[in-house]
C-alpha cells in the first residue's frame, strides 16, 4: 500500500521507518516546494500535488498548517486520513476551540479577539493574567502573549496589532484569549482511532518545557485515575471528529481535574518515547489506523523519557554506551532551538531510569539541555 505523508519533516520520517516492515511504502509531499520525496532520503520522485494524490492509496498529514487549497484536493479525492476537519481545528485554535466545547471536555474560559475592543472585553470578562494566542500560525511557543497587568495592556495590544498586520492574510487571522490556568503540570495523550472506530490509547506522559517548546517528555506507570479521565477526553474529542489515525491530546493538570490545552491531529513529539517504551509506537499505529489494519497495543513495556535535541547537530557518542539509549537523528540542517533529533532511555523500574538518567545527563551540557536537573529532580521524586 502507497501513502502519501503531507510534510517532509522528521514525523514523515519516522511513519516511513515505521511502515517498511509492514511493507508499506510511504512518500512525502512538501506543500513549500511541490515536490514528492523520499522522506528519509530526501530524494525527489516527482512534482505536483496531482501526480502524489494520483499515485497513493491513502494520503495522511504530519503537521496541521496546510493550506487549504491543498486540503481541499486531499479530501475530495476520497484518501485523506483523518479528515481536513481535524486537520483545519488543529491549525485554528478558534475551530479547536468550538471543537471542545461541542466535545463536551474542560479546557480553559477564552473569548476571540479581532479588534481592540474585543481584547478589552476579554480582560473584564476572562479577568488578569491572560494567555493569548494567534489563531492562526503560532506553535512552539511563537505567536503567544501573557498579559499580567491593566498597565501593560496597551502595549500587549499595539504587539498584537503588529502580529495581524505583518500575518498571512490568505484566512482571516485572530486571536484566541483564554483564562490563565494555574496548573501543576503539564502532561499529553497520544492515541489512535481506527475507521471502525476502535481506540487505544498509550499511558499518559508527563512534559517539560524550555521557553514554550517540549524538552522532556516521561512516560511512567500508574496515574490510573488521571489516564481514566485523560482517555474519556480522548474518545470524545475522537469520536466528534469521526477521527481516524493518531491524536495527541495536551493537558494542563489542576489538582486531580485535566484541562485540555491543545490538540494536534498527528502523531506528536510527546508521543516518540513509545518507539523504545510501547508494545507499539505511535507512528506505527498510525499507518496502521490510516491503511484498515488493526491497532497495535499501546501498553508500556518499560518506563521510558525522552529529550529532545534542540538546535544543536551534535551530541556525545558516549550516550550510546548507555543501556537501553537510542538516538535518532532527523537529518536536519542546524538551527538555533531547531528540533533536531531526540534521545529515548529506557529501563526496568522509575529507580533504574532515574539511575540512568544522571549517567546520560553527564553527557548533555547544561546550557545546551536546560531543562535536565529539573526533570532529574523529579524522578527521584516519583520513586
Amino acid at each position: 500500500m502507497k501513502v502519501l505523508v503531507l510534510g517532509a519533516g522528521q514525523l514523515a520520517r519516522m511513519m516511513s521507518l515505521a511502515g517498511t516492515p509492514l511493507n508499506l511504502k510511504v512518500s512525502a509531499y512538501d506543500v513549500n516546494s511541490d515536490t514528492i520525496v523520499d522522506p528519509v532520503t530526501q530524494q525527489q520522485l516527482g512534482t505536483g500535488l496531482a501526480q502524489a494524490i494520483a499515485n497513493a492509496d491513502v494520503i495522511t498529514s504530519e503537521f496541521e498548517h496546510i493550506p487549504y487549497p491543498v486540503q481541499e484536493l486531499c479530501q475530495h479525492s476520497g484518501k485523506f486520513l483523518p479528515n481536513s476537519t481535524a486537520i483545519k481545528a488543529g491549525g485554528d485554535r478558534r475551530q479547536e476551540k468550538q471543537l471542545l466545547d461541542k466535545a463536551g471536555v474542560a479546557n480553559a474560559a477564552y473569548k476571540i479577539v479581532v479588534t481592540e475592543q474585543d481584547f478589552y472585553q476579554a480582560i473584564e470578562q476572562l479577568g488578569l493574567p491572560l494567555v493569548l494566542k494567534s489563531a492562526l500560525a503560532g506553535y512552539d511557543g511563537k505567536g503567544q502573549w501573557r498579559l499580567k497587568t491593566q498597565a501593560d495592556a496597551p502595549a500587549v495590544w499595539a504587539d498584537i496589532q503588529q502580529f495581524m498586520a505583518g500575518a498571512d492574510h490568505t484566512l482571516p487571522q485572530a486571536i484566541v484569549a483564554e483564562q490563565f490556568v494555574r496548573f501543576d503540570r503539564e502532561v499529553s495523550l497520544v492515541g489512535a482511532r481506527n475507521q471502525a472506530g476502535d481506540m487505544v490509547v498509550y499511558p499518559l506522559t508527563e512534559n517539560h518545557h524550555v521557553s514554550g517548546v517540549l524538552a522532556v517528555s516521561l512516560a511512567l506507570p500508574g496515574q490510573q485515575q488521571l489516564q481514566q479521565q485523560a482517555k474519556q477526553m480522548f474518545e470524545a474529542v475522537a469520536s466528534a471528529l469521526d477521527y481516524v489515525g493518531v491524536l495527541a491530546l495536551e493537558f494542563f493538570q489542576v489538582g486531580d481535574k485535566l484541562l485540555v490545552n491543545e490538540i494536534a491531529p498527528r502523531v506528536h513529539n510527546s508521543g516518540h518515547w513509545t518507539q523504545q517504551g510501547a508494545d507499539t509506537c505511535q507512528f506505527e499505529n498510525h499507518l496502521r489506523a490510516v491503511c484498515g489494519l488493526p491497532l497495535g497495543s499501546t501498553a508500556l513495556v518499560r518506563p521510558t523519557l525522552m529529550v529532545n535535541i534542540l538546535g544543536e547537530d551534535h551530541v556525545s557518542p558516549a550516550v550510546l554506551s548507555l543501556p537501553s539509549c537510542h538516538l535518532h537523528w532527523y537529518g536536519k540542517g542546524k538551527r538555533p532551538g531547531r528540533k533536531m533529533g531526540h534521545i529515548n532511555l529506557s529501563a526496568s523500574s522509575t529507580s533504574e531510569l532515574a539511575q540512568r538518567f544522571d549517567q546520560l545527563r553527564q553527557h548533555l551540557p547544561e546550557q545546551e539541555f536546560p531543562e535536565l536537573d529539573v526533570v532529574a529532580a523529579r524522578l527521584k521524586q516519583l520513586q
